[in-house]
């Protein structure tokens, strides 16, 4: 049975990615080697850092523009802690619109004074804040683009001579912005970029060495810039798979095209929970997320019913996280229209079935 996944991530990832990097597994680049145990400083592994790096800066349009990609470890989380240490001086100003801004806001507060310029937890994070103001002498201005959790997008981000600094882990490469418009962007590969290992950082380095305090060899983005990701024993694996994803993004006509795929997706499944009585959305219309819509059943009498439907259907990973409850369908890149279609197919078999 064929299997349609919506897990938030680790999640879906395109089958050609998985077929070559499968093959990579038992013989690297016909090297004999499993791409496994290769050094990493040989010249196979060292030309996919290369490739990998380029290829970032290459799909966000900031080539020779003065930013530098890192691949590191230890995820987003990691940079909740990082972004503070090498760029909060006295204060900084956070955006407070879920879970994960919340634990970024939590290590800032760390290293110096935390303005929360605005917060959407007064209805549990269901929308996202509007109409504040940064303050003009802060450090940065720190954001999360997509919530995983809660099922919201920004769609205007803040103009502000603040440097900006935005968490894209759950729709990093999904749509178009103008990147240059950010001075950092990280995302954890595990939502939309590869396996679960690394970290994204897309870095614009005039914004570095500002910070008055000593930051250890390990959390210093000069460091890792200066050693281009190889400071320590990079998630070599991880960031070869994040590669493979990235050429099949480019190949397939880049992040417009993919911003593309996952507006019709969205606007197949929200018409869906708009139209059927059983069920609700959770997030604010205007600021639904394209990558992790998140709904209800109007009666929770249904729910064995529906869970039921979509389990006997082959789909994984639809149940809300438990801030939410519910349905959360986590539609990334590589998952493919047909398997929205399967579950707005059963959404409207449980309505038949209840009427």
């Amino acid at each position: 049975m064929k299997k349609h996944n919506f897990s938030a991530g680790p999640c879906i990832l395109p089958q050609e990615v998985f077929q070559e990097a499968s093959q990579s597994i038992l013989d690297f680049n016909n090297s004999g080697l499993s791409i496994l145990e290769i050094s990493h400083r040989s010249a196979d592994f060292v030309s996919v850092m290369e490739e990998a790096q380029n290829l970032a800066l290459e799909l966000l349009g900031l080539q020779d523009k003065g930013y530098k990609a890192l691949f590191l470890q230890g995820g987003a989380s990691m940079q909740f802690l990082m972004t503070a240490y090498n760029l909060l001086d006295s204060k900084a100003a956070y955006l407070n619109t879920g879970t994960w801004s919340s634990k970024a806001i939590k290590e800032a507060k760390l290293f110096g004074e935390v303005i929360e310029v605005a917060s959407s937890k007064d209805k549990n994070f269901n929308y996202i804040p509007k109409d504040y103001s940064i303050p003009e002498d802060a450090d940065y201005f720190h954001c999360t683009s997509n919530n995983t959790i809660f099922g919201t997008q920004i769609k205007e981000f803040p103009k502000t001579d603040v440097p900006i600094v935005c968490d894209m882990s759950s729709d990093i490469f999904s749509r178009q912005l103008n990147f240059e418009d950010f001075d950092l962007i990280y995302a954890g590969a595990q939502k939309n970029m590869g396996p679960a290992g690394t970290v994204l950082v897309v870095v614009k380095e005039n914004i570095l060495g500002n910070v008055d305090r000593q930051i250890p060899s390990m959390m210093d983005y000069q460091v890792h810039i200066s050693k281009d990701s190889m400071f320590n024993t990079p998630p070599v694996y991880a960031v070869y798979v994040s590669m493979l994803t990235m050429r099949w993004i480019k190949k397939n006509g880049g992040i417009a095209a993919m911003e593309k795929r996952n507006a019709e997706k969205a606007a197949l499944l929200y018409d869906e929970i708009d139209r059927n009585p059983l069920f609700e959305g959770f997030a604010a219309k205007e600021d639904r997320s394209p990558m992790n819509p998140t709904f209800n059943l109007k009666d929770e009498a249904h729910k064995d019913q529906f869970d039921k439907l979509w389990k006997d259907a082959g789909v994984n990973g639809l149940s809300g996280h438990r801030s939410v409850g519910g349905y959360r369908a986590s539609m990334y890149n590589a998952l493919s229209i047909e398997s929205v279609q399967v579950v707005v197919d059963l959404m409207q078999k449980l309505e038949k079935e209840i009427n």
